[in-house]
């Protein structure tokens, strides 16, 4: 298991094929990979016209990692997160960019110009073998994670009906990558759901507090 930086690219290597839950642009839902990628893009190349999942599958190919689940982030990836958290044996390793230049806070929208975009985008490697079902219980716990660590980093929202504290960006993505297992829960009464909410909210958290830096948040 292994993270590699390429600029433009950022690799997470499992280690080992795993089984991996995602809605990732080019290998959405639940499929088999060794690698989880970011690709670093500008504001600028991301056009109204672009067809994001064919460019990216193009850039994939180019680099022959069509296996891999891939995400598309504006995030400057040298910025990326790397945090790891051990309960009662499991280990979950997280993965992640956090930008927010288009924050928003659930069951809102607020309304910004053609090209002010941001992501977060989290990958998780699970020690610990899950079913299906553990997966999606696991995904919930890295969005649960996401947002309490974005509701503590307390970046206020104005535009529009949104007020209040960001919770997420309008186009965060997660993966949770694990081995294949008969384990039906992750939640948080589980070691795996304990340590995957230690090592996200860590991550999420480090990354939205350098992001606030990086863009002179505070005053």
């Amino acid at each position: 298991m292994s993270v590699e930086l390429t600029r433009p690219w950022l690799s997470f290597d499992l280690g080992q094929e795993m089984q991996v839950l995602s809605w990732a642009l080019n290998r959405p839902g639940f499929v088999t990979a060794r690698r989880i990628l970011w690709r670093e893009v500008r504001n600028a190349d991301l056009t109204e016209t672009l067809d994001a999942r064919a460019w990216l599958l193009e850039e994939l190919a180019g680099l022959g990692a069509q296996d891999a689940v891939a995400f598309l982030t504006s995030r400057d990836v040298r910025r990326f997160q790397h945090a790891e958290a051990v309960v009662e044996g499991v280990c979950a390793t997280c993965v992640a960019t956090v930008g927010l230049s288009n924050a928003e806070r659930v069951g809102m929208r607020v309304v910004r110009p053609q090209g002010a975009w941001g992501t977060i985008n989290i990958a998780v490697r699970l020690s610990h073998g899950l079913s299906q079902a553990g997966l999606i219980e696991a995904l919930t716990l890295i969005a649960e994670a996401r947002t309490t660590a974005i509701l503590d980093a307390a970046l206020p929202l104005e535009g529009g009906a949104a007020t209040g504290m960001a919770t997420g960006t309008g186009t965060d993505c997660i993966a949770i990558a694990a081995p294949q297992g008969s384990d039906d829960y992750a939640g948080l009464h589980t070691a795996a759901g304990e340590a995957i909410g230690a090592a996200v909210y860590r991550a999420t958290l480090q990354g939205a507090q350098d992001w606030l830096v990086d863009r002179q948040y505070f005053s």
